[in-house]
Protein backbone atom coordinates (compact mmCIF):
# COMPACT_ATOMS: atom_id res chain seq x y z
CA UNK A 1 0.00 0.00 0.00
CA UNK A 2 1.28 3.43 -0.96
CA UNK A 3 2.17 5.50 2.05
CA UNK A 4 3.28 9.09 2.54
CA UNK A 5 4.56 10.46 5.84
CA UNK A 6 4.79 14.21 6.13
CA UNK A 7 7.00 15.86 8.73
CA UNK A 8 8.67 19.14 9.50
CA UNK A 9 5.70 21.20 10.57
CA UNK A 10 5.65 23.30 13.70
CA UNK A 11 5.06 26.69 15.25
CA UNK A 12 7.07 29.54 13.79
CA UNK A 13 6.95 33.31 13.82
CA UNK A 14 6.09 35.39 10.77
CA UNK A 15 9.05 35.74 8.44
CA UNK A 16 10.64 32.47 9.48
CA UNK A 17 11.20 29.38 7.34
CA UNK A 18 10.31 25.70 7.46
CA UNK A 19 11.01 22.74 5.25
CA UNK A 20 8.39 20.01 5.07
CA UNK A 21 9.27 16.48 4.03
CA UNK A 22 7.09 13.83 2.46
CA UNK A 23 8.66 10.39 2.72
CA UNK A 24 7.13 7.85 0.38
CA UNK A 25 6.98 4.09 0.51
CA UNK A 26 5.80 1.59 -2.09
CA UNK A 27 5.89 4.29 -4.73
CA UNK A 28 8.72 6.08 -6.50
CA UNK A 29 8.11 9.81 -6.23
CA UNK A 30 10.30 10.35 -9.27
CA UNK A 31 7.78 8.66 -11.52
CA UNK A 32 4.67 10.59 -10.55
CA UNK A 33 3.51 14.17 -10.49
CA UNK A 34 3.61 15.11 -6.80
CA UNK A 35 1.68 17.83 -5.09
CA UNK A 36 1.66 19.68 -1.79
CA UNK A 37 -1.77 20.73 -0.56
CA UNK A 38 -2.95 22.58 2.51
CA UNK A 39 -6.20 22.88 4.37
CA UNK A 40 -7.48 24.96 7.23
CA UNK A 41 -10.64 24.22 9.21
CA UNK A 42 -12.39 27.13 7.54
CA UNK A 43 -11.19 26.67 3.99
CA UNK A 44 -11.28 24.07 1.29
CA UNK A 45 -8.20 22.07 0.47
CA UNK A 46 -6.00 23.92 -1.97
CA UNK A 47 -3.14 22.85 -4.16
CA UNK A 48 -0.07 24.98 -3.50
CA UNK A 49 2.80 23.31 -5.37
CA UNK A 50 3.36 20.58 -7.94
CA UNK A 51 6.44 18.92 -9.36
CA UNK A 52 6.43 16.88 -12.54
CA UNK A 53 7.95 13.40 -12.84
CA UNK A 54 11.69 13.17 -13.36
CA UNK A 55 12.68 13.80 -16.94
CA UNK A 56 9.64 15.92 -17.66
CA UNK A 57 10.10 19.36 -19.14
CA UNK A 58 7.12 20.67 -17.19
CA UNK A 59 8.13 23.26 -14.65
CA UNK A 60 7.01 23.18 -11.06
CA UNK A 61 3.91 25.22 -10.43
CA UNK A 62 2.75 27.20 -7.43
CA UNK A 63 -0.37 28.79 -6.06
CA UNK A 64 -0.10 32.52 -6.49
CA UNK A 65 -0.24 33.02 -2.71
CA UNK A 66 3.05 31.15 -2.21
CA UNK A 67 4.92 31.85 -5.43
CA UNK A 68 8.37 33.34 -4.76
CA UNK A 69 8.23 32.09 -1.16
CA UNK A 70 7.78 28.30 -1.44
CA UNK A 71 9.82 25.81 -3.45
CA UNK A 72 8.99 22.17 -4.13
CA UNK A 73 11.82 19.75 -4.69
CA UNK A 74 12.48 16.03 -4.74
CA UNK A 75 15.30 13.73 -3.70
CA UNK A 76 14.87 10.68 -5.90
CA UNK A 77 17.47 8.63 -4.05
CA UNK A 78 15.76 9.17 -0.69
CA UNK A 79 12.28 9.03 -2.25
CA UNK A 80 11.29 12.25 -0.48
CA UNK A 81 9.47 15.33 -1.71
CA UNK A 82 10.17 18.60 0.06
CA UNK A 83 8.39 21.90 0.44
CA UNK A 84 10.76 24.71 1.36
CA UNK A 85 8.79 27.58 2.85
CA UNK A 86 10.32 31.02 3.35
CA UNK A 87 8.92 34.25 4.74
CA UNK A 88 6.02 32.45 6.33
CA UNK A 89 2.87 34.45 7.03
CA UNK A 90 -0.02 33.83 9.43
CA UNK A 91 -2.22 33.02 6.42
CA UNK A 92 0.04 30.05 5.71
CA UNK A 93 -1.23 28.36 8.88
CA UNK A 94 -2.75 25.05 7.82
CA UNK A 95 -2.30 21.30 7.73
CA UNK A 96 -0.02 20.45 4.83
CA UNK A 97 -0.34 17.24 2.85
CA UNK A 98 1.54 15.64 0.01
CA UNK A 99 -0.34 13.58 -2.53
CA UNK A 100 -0.17 11.92 -5.88
CA UNK A 101 -2.31 9.97 -8.31
CA UNK A 102 -1.55 7.67 -11.23
CA UNK A 103 -3.51 10.17 -13.30
CA UNK A 104 -1.27 13.26 -13.42
CA UNK A 105 -4.22 15.53 -14.10
CA UNK A 106 -5.58 14.78 -10.63
CA UNK A 107 -2.56 16.63 -9.27
CA UNK A 108 -1.45 19.18 -11.84
CA UNK A 109 -5.02 20.17 -12.75
CA UNK A 110 -6.45 19.73 -9.29
CA UNK A 111 -9.75 21.45 -8.59
CA UNK A 112 -11.87 21.52 -5.50
CA UNK A 113 -13.80 18.27 -5.25
CA UNK A 114 -11.13 16.10 -6.83
CA UNK A 115 -9.44 13.49 -4.68
CA UNK A 116 -5.99 12.25 -5.69
CA UNK A 117 -5.56 8.59 -4.85
CA UNK A 118 -2.71 8.73 -2.35
CA UNK A 119 -2.39 11.11 0.61
CA UNK A 120 -0.33 11.43 3.73
CA UNK A 121 -1.66 12.20 7.19
CA UNK A 122 -0.53 15.82 7.08
CA UNK A 123 1.69 18.02 9.18
CA UNK A 124 0.52 21.15 11.01
CA UNK A 125 2.17 24.47 10.27
CA UNK A 126 1.28 27.36 12.54
CA UNK A 127 2.61 30.84 11.88
CA UNK A 128 2.00 33.17 14.78
CA UNK A 129 3.74 35.85 16.76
Amino acid sequence: QVRFVESGGGLVQPGESLTLSCAASRIAVSTFAMGWFRQTPCQQRELIATIAPAGSSVASKYHNSVEDRFTISRDNAKNIVYLHMNNLKPKDTAVYYCATDPRPAMVVRYQCGMTPAHWGQGTQVTVSS
